[in-house]
């Protein structure tokens, strides 16, 4: 099962990478970056199973740890695109989001009923819960944008998205914290 969310999330963080780009979108841009981190998490969390709680907990500190620099880049990316003054197309940020919300709906749906099977599943989960809340924001930009000409909805929504990444990182974080093991220390 997670070898095809895998799949899916870095096929289409290269279709929203691309389209991101052209489109001068934020929102896309964010998901997709999303999408990337969401593709590392799904091979590392395929490594991590069977492995023990020790290398569950790596594996969620290294999620959280991704989630927050995404995060962070999202807010470097949006400073950049004011700063150039662009104004994203609003048709493209709609083909766009309603076929990453599509990827990513199907991908929650695959991963429903492992939310609560430990630290490593939840966190996933977690991924894919924030990829359909950030798709939908992508889609009130792109209808934002085109009903305002303006890059604002963009911004916004893609400051919403970096907020998003920040927050689930630290509930992330906080979680691989409390059940990481202490490391021994031998004389």
């Amino acid at each position: 099962m997670l070898h095809i969310v895998l799949w899916i999330n870095a096929t289409m963080f290269l279709v929203e990478l691309v389209a991101g780009l052209l489109a001068h979108s934020t929102a896309l841009f964010a998901d997709s970056v999303d999408m990337l981190g969401d593709a590392i998490v799904y091979g590392f969390s395929l490594y991590v199973i069977g492995r023990g709680a020790a290398w569950q907990a790596r594996a969620a500190l290294l999620k959280g740890g991704i989630m927050a620099a995404f995060g962070l880049g999202v807010i470097v990316e949006v400073m950049l695109k004011l700063a150039r003054g662009l104004t994203p197309e609003a048709d493209v940020m709609w083909g766009v989001g309603l076929l990453a919300l599509a990827a990513n709906a199907s991908v929650l749906l695959f991963l429903w009923h492992h939310g609560a099977d430990d630290i490593n599943m939840r966190s996933v989960w977690l991924c894919s819960r924030n990829d359909v809340v950030a798709n939908a924001g992508v889609l009130l930009a792109a209808l934002g944008v085109r009903l305002t000409g303006s890059a604002w909805p963009d911004v916004f929504i893609g400051l919403v998205i970096a907020a998003l990444f920040v927050a689930s990182a630290i509930g992330v974080l906080r979680a691989a914290l409390r059940v990481t093991p202490a490391p021994s220390h031998s004389s």
